[in-house]
């Protein structure tokens, strides 16, 4: 029976290479009903957040990994981001309809590039910035490891109403190159289909793709969503106005009011908060 939000990581034994599952379900669900979107849009959106906590869960850091595409077009904004305590959050914005034809993501986004930026939480941040190509997330993100010096890096990703899930597969740091084993694994993990990430459990699918080799699978980790938004973070954000602003804010309206973004919790102050 497949485990639910749940990332898996494995070992293909006698190469240097490791890999990891990712099953997104009640987790993609609380993303994906705070969202308004079309289905496509959606769609990107969970790629996106199976994209970020698989490529967090290769990075040790105390801090938060966020993928951010912001540009012109029908959907102007998309930003999925994973913490190292395996928590998720993410949002698209859309402001017009999508073509039925096909388009690349620049079309689709109005935009040029692609942002990842990697909070260790010790306050060194690492912002990669690289052209935003191809027609899907997997083709942009392919893109970016091959210019950013990553380690050698593959996804696929795949997305349904009900589950986001994905697979990767990366050199281990610091062990030499065999450009044999990787090419044969990244052959033979590229014939999984995406009903198969959506639905098989993480045993299945590694038998399923190497059935052949030693893979060492190591016990699941959870993964849930959350939001990072409070009361206090609300108050310090109005605090940061200063008190004329706020102020002058509370005479025209009477009150305040922030919504976050991420999962539209609701916050209003009056002037006996304020003061």
């Amino acid at each position: 029976m497949k485990q639910h939000d749940q990332v898996f990581r494995f070992l293909v034994e006698n190469t240097p290479i490791r890999g990891q599952l990712i099953s997104l379900d009640a987790s993609w669900q609380k993303c994906r009903e705070r969202s308004d979107a079309s289905p496509e849009a959606k769609t990107l959106l969970g790629q996106a957040l199976s994209a970020v906590a698989l490529l967090a869960s290769t990075l040790k850091m105390n801090g938060h990994l966020t993928l951010q595409i912001r540009g012109q077009g029908p959907l102007h904004l998309l930003v999925a981001q994973a913490t190292s305590n395996r928590t998720l959050r993410g949002l698209v914005r859309q402001s017009g309809p999508l073509d039925d034809s096909p388009q690349t993501l620049q079309q689709v986004f109005g935009a040029d590039q692609i942002i990842i930026t990697i909070d260790s939480g010790n306050g060194h941040r690492h912002q990669g910035i690289v052209g935003l190509t191809g027609n899907s997330l997997t083709d942009a993100l392919q893109a970016y490891f091959e210019q950013s010096e990553q380690l050698p890096t593959r996804l696929w990703l795949a997305c349904s109403e009900t589950s986001a899930s994905g697979l990767l597969l990366q050199k281990l740091p610091g062990q030499e190159e065999d450009l044999d084993s990787w090419n044969h694994l990244t052959h033979l993990a590229s014939t999984i289909t995406d009903q198969e990430l959506l639905q098989l459990d993480a045993a299945e699918i590694l038998h399923r793709l190497f059935h052949e080799e030693s893979i060492r699978l190591y016990e699941s980790e959870p993964l849930r969503f959350d939001c990072s938004c409070s009361r206090e973070r609300s108050l310090t954000m109005i605090k940061s106005l200063g008190r004329d602003e706020a102020m002058e804010i509370l005479q025209e309206q009477g009150k305040i009011d922030i919504s976050c973004e991420f999962c539209n919790a609701q916050y209003h102050f009056d002037l006996i908060d304020i003061e």
